[in-house]
């Protein structure tokens, strides 16, 4: 009866593989799917006539598929596992004696024979052996050291900022997350212990949409801490103990048709003209979810009512258009030269009738509007008339922007025009600005400079990140104001801060053609010298758990468009890669003035967009919410996009791992010196399984003067610590929920603290949590 089971699974799983082989090779892949379900289904025949045959055969069909494996993907055991795991255990199936007794012969003398063994047995150890050689391999590890020592003996921190405080998002208006603090160091980090506990109370709720996300990066001003929450809380605390000084709510509601329901950070601003210990003399600035500014002085949390309209500056003024939820502030604005200047996010794929992605200067003390910079309308910069409004739809900057006050420059991150994948019909200005890094000057908004990351952003390439303000010391000897603004397409633009040349060459590549008839896409695209841009991925790059699933990714990667990086969207579906979550997002990078070296976290997650011609788009159901995944509705365009990650038949990832790694880089030389997975399947997997194999995230680092960088960010919940020099692990502590926010550090009299967020992430299913967490050495 075995025998029998056992040849009705054979044939069953060579119809399978066959067909799908058969699929696969009609779109043009590889025709080992085939090949093998013709194994497995002779295998299964001569299992039912009790063929000692059927041994032989299948030793055929497991060393073929080993030097077929080794062939496609050399030594790399995550992607020789899923191809040959259910062959070789059906093998050594087939080597038990309940199976090989009947397969054998009967002598004159009635007794039993098994069926010859050897070329199959031989053949499992053979694939075993490969197996174990495989896991002790890492093809995907790059290993090597940056400079150990300080190039600048003078660094430029940037901002008058003590060295155990933190005044701004990256610690100064230069946006570098590196901290002159050495207490804590590469020797010692691994005795780091909890300092204190803070929960916010600020907990997920029901009715939150997707992306409700902590991502809250906190100040430290004095000895107080300052950070908002998810429902836009502010909230200070003693820096030393975690204890509560004051909470507000700013009351920001629910609104299903947000996109985003987040924090990233509240602005600090010290009057310099008011009396020490006055009144709102120190504020706290809180972007809210619907669209208001408010102004809390920073001692005792209530509104400062001096400011704008009774203390709250609402953004939406001047918008043409003002659908609710469609436009919000996720990440603190820059307070600088007595202004505050504020962009906002724009939902994407909502609706041609969207606000303005326009960047504001307020008079910080009273509100007034000093100047406006509309990337649709960019030379009118002078504060708009009544009765005027704002460009719909222009491209916004919902990131974090960065300051040389020496220079009286703002950088401005900024994203692209919505709809995102449909390019038809927009303006100059709109071609020029999207998806660039733009130098403003201060004090009128006037443009000094722009570097475009993407021509004709067709793939909702946004910058997302806070470029990272830092002086370069080239090796005559010149020093180089430079910037370095990471992209989602992996690059990292390395630019004279002064003028947005390149220090680290730029050069312009052929991209794929083949956009919709009303659209089109740029004949070329720009790369940096210095890119953590992946290589194109192939159908032997498709993964999954099993050979079964593997195959369905391989003809899901052939029916889908695919040429490389910036194929354009099309109707059939096409392959994103870098996806939209991008190589780098928000998080951003971390610089070492000092040492004048980079830290980053490149993430590789393909996915997928198919654009659905409006006739076909249903109608919206009700308690449906606002997401950048799924169907994007795009309302009057003649085209939604269908979108989200690129998974398999059981929702992991198509490609192959590593998704996710540690990196260091060189920024006088532009070379990558270490590249390391980053992250286990800890949380990934119904079994906590600490298995290292480099998992996607998102969040930021931050460095130190002791020679270390600190990371969450991954989709298992740990706060690590590595070696900034060799990129090294060093210390790791379990979090209580998803640290999708960028840590940062701080001191109380001697004593250094790292703090870290702990509240999860919508997008990528981490436990949500309200958790913020200090740690300091015994």
């Amino acid at each position: 009866m075995l025998i029998v089971l056992t040849a009705i699974l054979f044939a069953l799983i060579g119809l399978a593989i066959g067909a799908g082989g058969i699929r696969l090779l009609m779109l043009g892949g590889s025709p080992y799917y085939l090949i093998a379900g013709l194994g497995f289904l002779l295998t299964a025949f001569l299992l039912f006539r009790r063929r000692p045959a059927a041994l032989w055969v299948y030793a055929l069909v497991v060393v073929g598929s080993l030097a077929w494996a080794v062939w496609e993907v050399g030594f790399d055991w995550w992607q020789l596992g899923p191809r040959g795991g259910v062959i070789i255990l059906l093998g050594l199936w087939l080597l038990t004696p309940w199976i090989r007794r009947p397969l054998g012969f009967v002598s004159p003398s009635g007794e039993h024979y098994s069926a010859a063994a050897w070329p199959l047995a031989l053949a499992s150890l053979v694939s075993i052996g490969v197996a174990g050689f495989a896991i002790t391999q890492d093809p995907h590890d790059i290993r090597g050291e940056l400079p150990r020592t300080a190039v600048a003996a003078r660094a430029n921190l940037g901002g008058n900022v003590p060295p155990g405080e933190w005044h701004q998002y990256g610690r100064t208006p230069f946006g570098q997350r590196y901290s002159p603090l050495d207490q804590i160091n590469a020797e010692n980090v691994a005795n780091l212990r909890v300092a204190w506990q803070y929960q916010t109370g600020d907990v997920k709720r029901p009715d939150d949409v997707g992306e409700t996300t902590y991502q809250v990066t906190p100040l430290k001003v004095k000895d107080t801490l300052y950070l908002c929450t998810p429902h836009n809380w502010a909230i200070a605390l003693d820096a030393a103990t975690g204890q509560e000084k004051w909470k507000y709510d700013s009351n920001s509601g629910m609104n299903p048709d947000r996109q985003h329901q987040t924090c990233r950070g509240v602005t600090y601003w010290a009057d310099p003209a008011a009396t020490p210990g006055s009144a709102c003399a120190e504020r706290v600035y809180l972007p809210t979810s619907d669209a208001r500014l408010i102004a809390l002085d920073a001692a005792s949390g209530e509104v400062c009512t001096s400011f704008a309209d009774n203390g709250v500056l609402h953004l939406e003024q001047g918008m043409r258009f003002n659908p609710a939820g469609y436009y919000y502030s996720t990440s603190p604005p820059v307070a600088v030269a007595g202004k505050i200047i504020v962009g906002g996010a724009v939902n994407d794929n909502y609706s041609t009738e969207e606000q303005s992605g326009v960047i504001r200067a307020f008079d910080i003390n009273s509100g007034v509007l000093l100047w406006n910079w509309d990337s649709g309308n960019p030379d009118q910069t002078a504060p708009l008339p009544a009765g005027q409004s704002y460009t719909t739809n222009s491209p916004n900057s919902w990131s974090v922007s960065s300051v040389d006050e020496a220079l009286g420059l703002i950088y401005v991150p900024l994203g692209n025009q919505v709809p995102d994948q449909l390019g038809m019909g927009r303006s100059e200005h709109v071609e020029k600005y999207s998806s660039s890094i733009v130098a403003l000057d201060i004090n009128t908004g006037a443009v000094r400079w722009v570097r475009q990351t993407v021509h004709h952003d067709l793939w909702d390439m946004d910058v997302p990140a806070q470029p990272s303000l830092i002086d370069i010391t080239k090796e005559d000897g010149t020093v180089v104001p430079a910037l370095v603004g990471a992209t989602k397409q992996g690059d990292l633009y390395v630019l004279d801060r002064r003028s947005g040349e390149p220090v680290i060459p730029v050069e312009e590549v052929a991209a794929p053609g083949g956009a919709i008839p009303e659209d089109f896409s740029a004949p070329t695209q720009p790369v940096s010298g210095l890119t953590f841009m992946p290589p194109p991925l192939e159908e032997r790059d498709m993964w999954g758990i099993s050979m079964f699933d593997q195959l369905a990714c391989r003809i899901a990667f052939r029916s889908l468009k695919y040429e490389g990086r910036y194929t354009p969207p099309s109707l059939e579906g096409t392959l994103v890669y870098p996806g939209n979550f991008g190589t780098f997002n928000w998080g951003s990078v971390a610089v070492d003035p000092e040492r004048q070296v980079l830290f980053g976290m490149p993430t590789y997650l393909a996915f997928t967009s198919r654009l659905v011609p409006r006739d076909q788009i249903p109608p919206k159901q009700a308690g449906e919410t606002g997401s950048e995944q799924g169907l994007n509705r795009n309302e009057g365009a003649p085209y939604g996009v269908f979108m989200g990650p690129f998974l398999g038949p059981l929702q992991i990832p198509c490609q192959a791992p590593p998704w996710g790694y540690v990196a260091g880089a060189d920024l006088r030389t532009g070379k990558i010196a270490y590249k390391h997975k980053n992250g286990t399947v800890y949380d990934m997997t119904p079994l906590p399984l600490p298995i290292k194999l480099g998992v996607p995230g998102i969040g930021g680092p931050m460095i130190t003067k002791g020679g270390v960088a600190f990371l969450g960010a991954a989709v298992d919940n740990y706060l690590r610590a590595y070696d900034l020099t060799t990129g090294s692990q060093l210390w790791e502590a379990r979090l209580p929920a998803g640290g999708q926010s960028t840590p940062m550090t701080y001191a109380v009299g001697d004593k250094q603290y790292v703090l870290m967020v702990a509240g999860g992430h919508g997008s990528v299913g981490t436990k949500p949590g309200d958790y913020i967490i200090a740690y300091t050495l015994p």
